[in-house]
């Protein structure tokens, strides 16, 4: 590779990313990126690394050994059985429609259902606990099972009788509910008939509730239950999330302040800077401790002789790379978080760490962790609440103007286990704009179904695309690069793109997706 090359106004080249302190090109001139991006840096909260030493701080991350990330924390989930056990009466009607009328059919019933709770768990590709199910025919009831439901993340209602009181009671909870109706799953439930007109719409033509609505209704399937789940992990995982900003938060092309300020407020985030004052003297540090040093070099060596790896950059690069990632594990252990954003990563870091970031957070991703560059926030929740849905390790990237059904999706840092399992094949390049550093060029596997999500930078709408990758070219642009082809029109897509990055995934996560975004207010508009 040739030498780090400047890019900057004069040079008529404009950045695709961030560029930190390089933004300003000869005689102090803002670049074209610099001058569109007009970002600033709010700090929300510090990590408080003032006299911290790297021996300090790797001691207590046990950095030493296996540099993985703590999994996903289970979804728990408590099952309610609704029924009545109505009583003969001459000459009247007695009881409402259903299978289920006597205290028998009612634990056959129970343990009908957990048989299939734990069936559906062994099929889970998410943590989830089920807590006991409970039976309940009046509201007061529910006082029986207090613990259970204040402990619970989500409350699964077999409606197979009762009354609007005890779906109430319910609500008042605050937990996710998902309602279960039986038509030919079992004994026939009687909320199968009527929990549109008497629950979903109060007796109106118009869903009538704040936090529950059609899309919270199951018939029969324990796919469509496990679905559901399987997004409600995902949200259970991204609310609340503490994630450290190295360089602190930020957000592209937007006003200082204002978008993580947003995340803080609609997601919960807990956002801890790093300034790069702090982690300076920390890297610096890293660097003297030579079992540090020693380790990265071993990892590096390693890593470079995993099938489908391939060395195009120098070898320093590499090492320098492993070592960075020991440091920023250490700091998200001491954060007690697994997250972690890297701001003017096109600039401040490379010095410091004498590579860049980018095969940093690959390597990071692939450890389970969830790794960004560029500090953007925008885009970040989007990441977060993916991967924690698929459980699979996802792709910030900047997309291209779509045309014939077909648009480019690229950036310098992606994970190699895109399923979640195996590497995929990648060169060790150099960072494309910088031309230094460790970048990997992830060969994305062809034909591959991916799920996009377009964020908006108002968080009101997100944008929802189902993909396949048709190839991975290596056009002269960042190094991770897939075309990726949808069967929308597209000047559609061109029409209804908000924002700028994406993240991209495998699978299709769709539905799972905007289940998650309708909790926290954010439209999902899937063309």
């Amino acid at each position: 590779m040739s030498g780090r090359h400047r890019h900057d106004e004069n040079s008529g080249q404009g950045w695709c990313c961030p560029a930190g302190e390089m933004n300003r090109g000869a005689g102090g001139v803002l670049s074209r990126r610099s001058f569109l991006k007009g970002v600033g840096v709010t700090t929300l909260g510090t990590l408080g690394l003032k006299n911290i030493s790297w021996a300090n701080l790797a001691e207590k991350g046990g950095t030493s050994g296996e540099l993985v990330a703590d999994p996903r924390v289970a979804l728990k989930v408590k099952p309610v059985l609704v029924f009545s056990t109505p009583e003969r009466a001459h000459q009247t009607s007695w009881r409402s429609w259903g299978g289920i009328q006597t205290m028998r059919e009612a634990e056959e019933e129970i343990a009908r259902i957990q048989g299939e709770l734990s069936a559906l768990k062994k099929m889970a590709d998410f943590p989830v606990e089920f807590l006991p199910v409970s039976g309940v025919r009046a509201a007061s009831d529910l006082s029986q099972a207090k613990a259970d439901l204040d402990q619970a993340d989500a409350i699964i209602v077999y409606a197979a009788g009762g009354w609007l009181d005890i779906f109430r009671k319910l609500e008042e909870t605050g937990k996710d509910l998902v309602f279960f109706c039986r038509h030919r799953s079992g004994p026939v439930y009687l909320w199968y008939e009527i929990i549109s007109p008497r629950y979903l719409r109060q007796h109106t033509d118009r869903q009538a509730l704040e936090r529950v609505d059609d899309s919270d209704v199951v018939i029969d399937s324990q796919d469509e239950l496990l679905w559901r789940l399987r997004s409600l992990c995902g949200l259970r995982n991204t609310v609340g999330s503490g994630i450290i900003a190295v360089g602190g938060p930020d957000a592209w092309a937007q006003p200082p302040g204002v978008v993580p300020k947003l995340v803080e407020q609609k997601w919960k985030f807990d956002i801890k800077t790093v300034s790069y004052d702090e982690l300076g003297p920390i890297i610096a540090e890293a660097r003297r401790d030579s079992a540090a040093v020693k380790r990265a070099e071993r990892r590096a060596s390693d890593y470079l002789k995993l099938p489908g790896t391939r060395l195009e950059t120098g070898l320093d690069f590499v090492r320098n790379a492993f070592l960075l990632e020991e440091v920023f594990v250490a700091l998200m252990k001491r954060a007690g978080c697994r997250a972690i954003t890297i701001n003017a990563c096109m600039g401040t870091i490379m010095p410091i760490a004498e590579t860049t970031a980018c095969l940093t957070l690959s390597l990071l991703n692939d450890a389970g962790y969830l790794a960004f560059c560029e500090s953007d926030f925008v885009v970040i929740p989007s990441g977060v609440l993916l991967a924690n849905i698929s459980g699979k390790p996802v792709f910030l990237n900047d997309p291209t103007y779509p045309h014939e059904g077909i648009i480019t999706l690229a950036h310098c840092t992606a994970p190699r286990k895109m399923d979640g399992k195996s590497l995929e094949p990648a060169r060790i390049l150099t960072h494309f704009e910088s031309d230094y550093g460790a970048a990997p060029k992830v060969e994305m596997r062809r034909g591959q179904v991916v799920t996009n999500i377009i964020p908006d930078f108002e968080a009101k709408r997100w944008v929802g695309l189902l993909g396949k990758i048709e190839e991975a070219p290596f056009l002269p642009i960042c190094r991770s690069q897939i075309e990726v082809s949808f069967t929308r029109d597209s000047e559609l897509l061109a029409g209804r793109m908000p924002g700028f990055h994406w993240m991209t995934g495998y699978g299709d996560y769709m539905r799972e997706v905007g289940y998650a975004l309708r909790r926290v207010g954010i439209a999902w508009d899937t063309l």
